[in-house]
Parts: structure tokens; sequence; C-alpha cells
């Protein structure tokens, strides 16, 4: 029977088991059967999917759908993407809509329209990054604009060039403990000299020279990672232990920065560090750590993510490997005195930043190559304005809108043998990554490019030209042997993208001090 015919049959029911013409046990059975249609109704109903605006709501029992979009968040988009054609479907999480998207005109919807807001998207879906207001602390920040105005102001050429020795010394200092010859794991290593070199970029000297306060503000971030858990982020009321990890986490971060921003607002010779630039424009010590904060979970995140699986793939392809290599090793002809008894950080720094940009060709496609196969997260949005339509469905206002890296990095149609490693696909005349609109994600698209793009393309070479020129290393299993299957990222990990199954290290010797 149809859910109509269903609805339409309860009065009838009523007058069959009517009180005149059964009694007092008739209408005991009369009120179980409504009962047990009006609950069939509503069950109905409530797992059966629907169309909502031409755009298919997805069925079944809302947290159960939303436990799976924070716990296996890739597995759920392209399961249902792949049970249909449609270039959208929704779903409930908690009392919110949630669109998810995918082909060429809902990207460029999605990365052009000025109703769908950044900041607004990632405030309830996303969790894991710092926010002062879990801890009843006013974030004076701005916007996005706002950010991205301060974030300019530190990352000019002049200061990347004044920073690049110090960045290259704590790289140095990092990988001298190591030691000459040994084995690590480089989600582990890697990730402690992105969050160095950031830290340093991000905050100041104070900081990213005490290695027991830097290290135990690595440990916070962490535990701020591993706190967004689908019980925190569904049941946000909810005093989990992930909830009170989380705020715990915060306000002790929050804490430590504060100390440190109020540090260099009473030195009495000002530095160019990052916190003493906002603060000669005006920043109060809040809006300081509020940013500091935000700078630093993007970028660890982020560039930690591509500098590992840059050295995990040029480590499984040789023959790519030793392209890097002779590049690292030209520009060190070139520039450097290799004469000098100096050791290799030192030697690198006196290569010009304009170097480090232009003449790389190799390392550029192998990034570039990193971040579209590593880079498959789901980016967020919210409706904030008005209405939309895209690819004829309605996206209302308020609703949140997700969008799958994959649908564009990984796609037969545009990228050749996709899960195949080949820098050489975005060389002249073959271009793949221009084949389509917004074709390439890596540095964002649209209204919401990536504005640290020059640092973490730096802090990535620095960190692969350390290695490809100071050791010899090869990818290898636990057991110390060379691994014969290439790692692949997990789609599932949003915040770290560590290889699904079986770890990997690196077996290492240095070979230049």
């Amino acid at each position: 029977m149809s859910l109509n015919a269903t609805l339409l049959a309860v009065p009838s029911i009523l007058r069959d088991f009517s009180p005149a013409g059964a009694g007092e046990l008739s209408l005991l059975r009369s009120a179980s059967t409504v009962s047990a249609v009006l609950l069939a109704v509503y069950v109905y109903r409530l797992l059966a999917p629907s169309a909502k605006g031409s755009i298919k709501q997805l069925g079944g029992i809302p947290i159960v759908t939303a436990w799976t979009f924070f716990t296996k968040r890739y597995d759920f988009l392209w399961s249902h993407f792949k049970k249909s054609t449609d270039p959208h479907f929704r779903f409930q999480v908690l009392q919110h809509q949630v669109v998810a998207l995918r082909g060429e005109e809902a990207r460029k919807a999605f990365f052009d329209t000025k109703s769908l807001d950044f900041i607004e998207g990632y405030k309830i879906l996303m969790g894991g990054a710092p926010r002062l207001d879990d801890i009843d602390v006013s974030d004076k920040g701005g916007d996005v604009p706002w950010f991205n105005k301060q974030l300019l102001s530190l990352l000019n050429r002049k200061r990347l060039t004044d920073a690049l020795p110090t960045l290259l010394d704590d790289v140095n200092n990092r990988m001298l403990g190591w030691g000459k010859t040994g084995s690590f794991d480089p989600f582990k290593n890697i990730y402690d000299l992105v969050f160095q070199m950031t830290v340093r970029m991000a905050s100041c000297a104070e900081l990213a020279q005490d290695m027991e306060v830097l290290n135990e503000v690595q440990k916070l971030y962490w535990t701020l990672e591993k706190s967004a858990t689908p019980t925190a982020l569904l049941l946000p009321w909810f005093p989990s232990p992930a909830k009170k990890a989380k705020e715990a986490a915060t306000k002790e971060l929050f804490m430590k920065l504060y100390g440190f921003v109020e540090l260099r607002r009473n030195a009495e010779v000002p530095s160019s560090d990052a916190i003493d630039v906002l603060l000669g424009q005006g920043l109060s010590t809040q809006e300081i750590v509020g940013f500091v904060l935000g700078v630093v979970f993007a970028g660890v995140i982020n560039t930690g993510i591509n500098a590992c699986w840059a050295l995990v793939y040029l480590a499984s392809h040789k023959d790519w490997k030793a392209k890097a290599k002779a590049e690292v090793d030209a520009l060190i002809e070139k520039h450097t005195n290799t004469s000098s008894p100096e050791n290799l950080a030192r030697r690198l720094a006196t290569i010009p930043i304009s170097a480090w940009d232009d003449e790389m060709p190799v390392m550029e496609a192998v990034i570039r190559e990193t971040i579209r196969m590593a880079v498959t997260g789901t980016t967020l949005r919210r409706n904030i304005l008005e209405e939309l339509t895209v690819a004829n469905g309605t996206i209302q206002k308020g609703d949140f809108v997700a969008y799958s890296l994959a649908d564009v990095h990984l796609n037969d149609e545009i990228y050749t043998d996709p899960y195949t490693f080949d820098p050489n696909r975005y060389e002249a005349g073959r271009e793949e990554d221009k084949k389509a609109t917004f074709a390439y994600m890596g540095w964002g698209a649209g209204r919401h490019p990536c504005t640290g793009m020059k640092v973490a393309k730096l802090e990535i070479k620095v960190i692969v030209a350390m290695m490809l020129a100071g050791f010899d290393f090869d990818i290898v299993d636990k057991a110390g042997k060379r691994m014969t299957k290439i790692p692949v990222p997990d789609r599932n990990d949003i915040q770290q993208s560590r290889p699904l199954g079986e770890p990997c290290y690196f077996k290492f010797e240095r070979i230049v001090d």
C-alpha cells in the first residue's frame, strides 16, 4: 500500500472499529491499529528518501546518517554519489540541512558564489580548529578579508628572505636530533618540522626556540584534532570527554600565547617577528592570539600533509627522486659557495628567494601532483544570503554545502590515470589541470585563493631540499624492508591523511652535514 493510500485508509479503519459496533475491546483494537498506522507513516517519512527543492533527500535516521558523515566522510559522500547520476543530494545534521555537490557546474557555483560563506561553513561541520568562544573568550578578529590582510602583511618577500636562514637552522637542528642513521615515521618527524616552521613564521622567536613549550603547544594542537569526534560535533551540549579535552586544550593554548604576546608587547626592543608586526598594526592581544591560533592550525594541517606525501611519493618513485635531487644540486652549484665549510642549511640559506620561487620546476610539479593526489578532502560553505539554484537544484538560505575535492582531483575525465603519480601531466602541451573549470584546487579557487601559498611552498621546498641534499633515504615497512606497494592516503582521515593500512617509515643515512 502506498503512503497516500495508507493515510486515506485511516478514517475507514476508525469506522470499522468504532465503539458503537464493537464495544470496548474494539475501541482498544482501533486505537492500537491507528497508532501502528501513524507510526508506520512516521517511520516511512523518516527513512524514505524524498525530493526537496529538486535535490534528493537521503532517507534514514538523521543522527545515524550524520554519524557516518563525520567518521568516514569520503566514503559517505561517494557511496551515495555512486548510486545515481545526480549532481547533488541532501541530508540532515542535527537541525541543519547539508547539500553535497559534484560536477563542473556545481564546482564553479561552490567557489564563485558570494552567498556561500567560508567561515560559517566550517563552524558546525568541521571540528578540531581552536575557537576562543569555546572558552567564553570573545574572538575580536574579523572575517576572511581581515584574516587575509594580516596574513599578507607577514608573508611578503622581504619577510620570507629575512626568515629563510632561521627556518633552515630550525630544520637542521631538528634533523641533527635524528642521528647519522636510522629510521623514522615521516608523519611524525616531518610534521614536527612543519610545526616549528609555522610557529616561527606566525609568532615570535621566544616561542619558536623554546623546545619544551613548543612541544607542549604541539601536543595541545593534536589534542584539539583528536577532539573532533562525532559525539562532540553532533551533541555539542553533551559534556563528553572530547568536549572537555578540547575546552581544556583551547584554554591552555590561549593562556600560553597570551603570555608570549604580552611578553613582546612589553619588550624594550621591537623585533621583526610576526607578533611584533601585528602589535605595530594596533591589534589587541586577543586578536593576535586568535589569529596565531588559526594560522598555526591551518598551516600545520595543510603543509604538513603535503610535505609528508611529497617525500613519500619521491621515495616511492626513484626516477622523480633523482630528478628532484639533481635540481636541488644544480641550485646549490649555481647560488652557493660549494667549497664553503659551512653546513648544508647555511649554504641553502644563501640561495635567493627568487630562485626558490622560479628555478625549481621539477619541485613545483612534484608539489602540484602531491597535492592533487593527497588533498581530496571536503570543503564546506553555508548559504547565508538567499535561495540559490545550482545544477537545477535549490539550495535554501541556511543550508550547508559540501564539495569533495576528489570530484575533480581524482576525476578520470580530467586526469589520465588519476591514481598514478605523474608530475609530467602539468607540462606544456599536456596541462591536464586546465581541462575544466577549477580543474585543480590545490591552492584554492574562485573567491577563496590560498593566501599562504608562497610560504607553504617555501616550507615544503626547504624540507624536501634538506632531505634530498643531506640524506640518502628510502621508504620501508615496519620490518625495515623497502615497500613495493606505494602507500595510499586514508581519504577518511580529515586532518592528517595518513597512509591507509600499513604504516610507512623512512630509512636514512646522513650524507652531508
